[in-house]
């Protein structure tokens, strides 16, 4: 790795980004490309002066690739990420980790075996606003937790779904579900990351927008284990669509997050309160992702990329590991599972 850790991308759609976030990691280089489509294939190849493939199997070869980031459909998050640490690649995985804890687990199983390292994408977490609001409520500066809310009213049109690459979004096979699982699974994971380990959920969904197989809307309340109580919605219906919201309150404070703003933080001392508002209050200019699935930041991605670097480099594990990741699909598959029993669902009965 004298000359940086070697990576490659399979799937050039959401692996745009990730191209983007090896090309400015430190320690980072992309060797090569993959992707069936051989016209995205080209682009990508000349874009960025690396190898392209369009056989997976013809990739695993090749020794100058040491990691992988694995951006295929949902549903093959796991079979890809198997393949990869059986040929001895280290990986970068797209969120959601697979769309079933059952897959999630054998992911992690195969990478525990063959001693690879698997970092996993939720950006969110290395927001630094996010950080600082996960430092409070471990400190109990907000108290012990009451309410745990977070809503995400997201618009896609129909041609997201019936697009030349978008066929498997919105289906139960590969994308796992549609508004939760694929958009909503950053809320479900920002969640359970700043609360802590949710214990049981009641859900419901359906199609209200669209002419998918899965849901474009979804809501539930989840029981956290810590005793306190959330509410989660999310959508690809809502016209005009609006940005993420957190609400999150305790027996000390709370405080509401839109987007990338704070709306108010009443928790800690005085200077507390100022310093999250002063610096984290005004929005930002910036991209918006709610309507434009492909208005995502590559800076998330290249931190969590130099972080699997040095992860294996000092053989300590990536800051997202496969089992704090893996929670979110445990969370969904519960919503979903409750939906269709009508009843409350455990984590530990869909927990593998």
């Amino acid at each position: 790795m004298a000359k940086g850790m070697g990576f490659a991308v399979v799937g050039l759609g959401m692996g745009g980004h990730h191209c983007k976030a090896v090309t400015a990691a430190k320690g980072a280089r992309l060797v090569a490309v993959c992707d069936i489509d051989t016209d995205r294939l080209s682009t990508f190849t000349n874009q960025y002066g690396c190898k392209g493939y369009t056989k997976w199997t013809e990739l695993l070869k090749d020794r100058e690739i040491d990691a992988v980031c694995v951006a295929v459909e949902s549903g093959k998050h796991a079979e890809f990420g198997i393949d990869a640490a059986r040929a001895g690649k280290h990986i970068i995985m797209e969120k959601p980790v697979d769309i079933t804890p059952e897959r999630v687990k054998k992911l992690r199983d195969v990478v525990k075996r063959t001693r690879v390292k698997c970092g996993c994408i939720f950006q969110s977490r290395l927001d630094n606003c996010n950080i600082l609001l996960k430092k409070a409520i471990d400190k109990g500066k907000l108290g012990k937790l009451i309410g745990v809310h977070g809503s995400l009213p997201w618009w896609r049109a129909q041609d997201y779904y019936s697009g030349p690459h978008g066929k498997w979004k919105g289906t139960w096979r590969l994308d796992g579900g549609g508004s939760l699982m694929n958009q909503g699974i950053h809320t479900v994971d920002l969640l359970q990351w700043l609360a802590g380990p949710v214990k049981s959920v009641c859900g419901f969904y359906g199609v209200f927008g669209h002419t998918i197989e899965a849901e474009d809307q979804t809501v539930a309340i989840l029981k956290y284990e810590s005793g306190a109580l959330g509410t989660l919605f999310t959508t690809t219906c809502a016209q005009p669509d609006r940005d993420q919201r957190l609400h999150i309150y305790g027996t000390k404070g709370s405080f509401s997050k839109l987007g990338s703003a704070l709306e108010f933080f009443e928790a800690g001392t005085d200077a507390d309160k100022r310093y999250m508002m002063d610096v984290f209050g005004a929005r930002k200019s910036g991209e918006r992702t709610s309507s434009d699935p492909m208005a995502v930041s590559s800076d998330g991605h290249m931190l969590i990329i130099e972080d699997l670097i040095k992860a294996v480099r000092t053989g300590r594990d990536p800051v997202i590991t496969i089992e704090s990741a893996g929670h979110a699909v445990e969370i969904a598959n519960a919503i979903f599972k409750s939906a269709k029993t009508g009843r409350e669902v455990k984590i530990s009965d869909v927990r593998k």
